[in-house]
Formats: structure tokens, sequence, C-alpha cells
């Protein structure tokens, strides 16, 4: 058994490769083989979001505090709020960040495949954030 000490690992800004403002991450678990699992506390200001991107495995996100959007590519942009769960499926092209006026953080959990846990692609645009969510 392992326990990591709390001020163990820091608080890390997004790449901004992958986030479009402000986002903060705090990992979680990023367990030794044989698990899999990844899990990290992200922050995001009014406006931030991930870039489109994929998991091998699928991603669970559960916000934890605030109000968000996010969109699986071809769907329609959902509100999430604080107690919401969200599955997204192994591999599908997705986005996930704050609404443009608050701001949201989620427990992200994927797994490690053995080759990666993330495939990032191209940011979203402000005109594609800028769809009105489905209520």
């Amino acid at each position: 058994m392992d326990i990591t000490p709390a001020p163990t690992h820091a608080t890390r800004r997004g790449n901004p490769d992958w986030f479009t403002g402000a986002v903060w991450q705090d990992p979680i678990v990023e367990a030794p083989a044989p698990a899999r699992v990844r899990a990290a506390r992200v922050g995001f200001e009014p406006g931030a979001r991930t870039a489109w991107h994929t998991h091998p495995l699928g991603q669970t996100l559960h916000v934890v505090q605030g109000i968000g959007h996010v969109q699986a590519k071809g769907g329609p942009v959902r509100v999430i709020r604080a107690g919401d769960t969200v599955f997204i499926p192994p591999d599908e092209k997705h986005w996930h960040g704050a609404s443009p006026t608050h701001g949201m953080v989620h427990i992200a959990i994927h797994e490690f495949d053995g080759e990666k846990h993330v495939t990032w692609m191209e940011h979203v645009t402000d005109a594609e954030y800028g769809v009105a969510p489905e209520r």
C-alpha cells in the first residue's frame, strides 16, 4: 500500500496545446502496471475547455463544482453541473469545459491501454464552443 501525501504533486497549468483558456490539473491517480487507471482533478475558468480528443478505453467525468459543457463530435452541446457523471465511450471524439459564465471542476477518470490514455486533436473553435447547449 502506498499513501501519497497531499503536497507531493503540485497543481499544474493545462498544456495550451490541449486546452483553451486557464485550466488547472491536480493528479490523483497514475496507478502502476498492471493497473491502468488514471484520474485527475481538473479546474476550468469560465470559457476554458479541452481540445477535441479521444480515449482508447473511454473516460468518465464527475463534476464536483460549477457548470460546464460537453459535446461528442456530431452531437449537441450538453450542460453538466455539480453532481453529474458523464461516460464517454472508447474512441469517441469529444470536448468538455466550463460554461462561458461559470467555472467548472471535474474529476477525469480514464485508463491507460499500455500505449496511450488520450489522443489530442484540434482545438475547439470559438464558433463550436459558442453553440447554444441543449437544455
